[in-house]
């Protein structure tokens, strides 16, 4: 296994991150996505540790809290050995305050957390999301609270974006308060777009990048070709999040097919790789519902894509270039002595 450190921290997390949203649920959505019993999470549990993975992601909302009840019961006594991270934000009942950001909220979450989850503290705890209605202040004050009252060790965020990062550090900054260190997001081969704004702005504060849904919500695992769905059981099959834009999709997976054969791997395999490859990623978190697949995923790490097989997922993946981005590119060409600007880059094509 690999180590990379946290953000601008000094806690080293594995490469590669379990994640807990297959963990329970016995009806609706989570039944879908994963529905696991706490004898297949324990396994899938140990077998991520034993293969160097120090790293868990769950959340309150996953499967309204039975998630974080059966990862505390799986780690047990190896709770020590584990950097844990869940989420706050999401509805936890039919009352009128259980959901948002606001410090009532986040006061009454954490204690809930913190007992389904069997520990007396929390290594990363990150807000699940934007709340339009709880100012970036009470958010903050309540998360830095919580740091100093020792029940969080650090705080992250996920999807928000690039400005409403910015704007929460900024805040930090004049209040004296607490800061983001990571930022988990949608990053995948099928969903570039993380690169226009939020990648940039990440590398710019020596913020962490966790990826969520690296293979596109199971997209880029294999099991779906321009042929048709070779599982139909999987996942997407019946929930198609997130979404993807076909047919370039379908291009991308033959690309990755070929890279597969030629790297003796799989397509999920190589997917994975990608991103590991690329320099804002801090970790990829993984979930799994079978102890075949997790152990494919972990094999990631190991796998090193050279500068053809990254050309070639690039070329056919990249994205459609955008303004400001092509302006901005286009003016930084001759920035430094001895550089020219490009202008027939921008010439009309040729008459056929």
């Amino acid at each position: 296994m690999q180590y990379q450190q946290l953000g601008n921290t000094g806690v080293f997390v594995s490469r590669l991150c379990l994640g807990a949203m297959t963990f329970g649920g016995s009806e609706g959505l989570f039944q879908v996505i994963g529905g696991l019993p706490q004898p297949e999470v324990d396994l899938l549990v140990n077998t991520s540790l034993d293969a160097g993975i120090n790293f868990i992601d769950t959340a309150n909302v996953y499967a309204s809290g039975e998630s974080e009840v059966m990862t505390g019961k799986a780690l047990g006594t190896r709770r020590k050995d584990v950097v844990i991270a869940t989420k706050v934000r999401g509805r936890m009942g039919a009352g009128a305050n259980e959901i948002g950001l606001s410090r009532l909220h986040i006061m009454q979450s954490v204690e809930d957390s913190l007992k389904r989850l069997g520990t007396d503290y929390i290594d990363l705890y990150q807000i699940h999301g934007f709340d339009s209605l709880s100012p970036f202040e009470e958010t903050l004050g309540a998360l830095t609270d919580l740091v100093r009252h020792g029940k969080v060790r650090y705080i992250g965020c996920s999807n928000l974006a690039a400005w409403q990062v910015m704007k929460s550090l900024g805040v930090s900054a004049q209040g004296h308060l607490e800061k983001f260190v990571t930022l988990q997001a949608y990053y995948s081969l099928a969903g570039r777009e993380l690169e226009r704004e939020i990648v940039p702005m990440l590398l710019d504060q020596n913020m962490g990048l966790l990826v969520w849904s690296p293979l596109a919500g199971g997209f880029l695992s294999g099991k779906f070709t321009r042929d048709g769905e070779v599982d139909k059981e999987a996942r997407r099959s019946k929930f198609s999040f997130p979404q993807v834009a076909l047919p370039k999709a379908y291009d991308m997976i033959e690309v990755l097919q070929a890279v597969a054969v030629r790297k003796e791997a799989t397509v999920a395999k190589v997917a994975l790789a990608w991103l590991l490859h690329q320099p804002a990623v801090t970790s990829v978190i993984i979930g799994a519902k079978k102890e075949s697949q997790l152990r494919d995923n972990l094999g990631a790490v190991d796998l090193q894509l050279d500068a053809e097989d990254l050309k070639q997922i690039d070329d056919v993946s990249k994205l459609t270039p955008e303004y400001p981005g092509w302006m901005l590119a286009m003016q930084n060409q001759d920035r430094r002595p001895g550089t020219v600007r490009d202008w027939a880059r921008f010439a009309p094509p040729a008459a056929e």
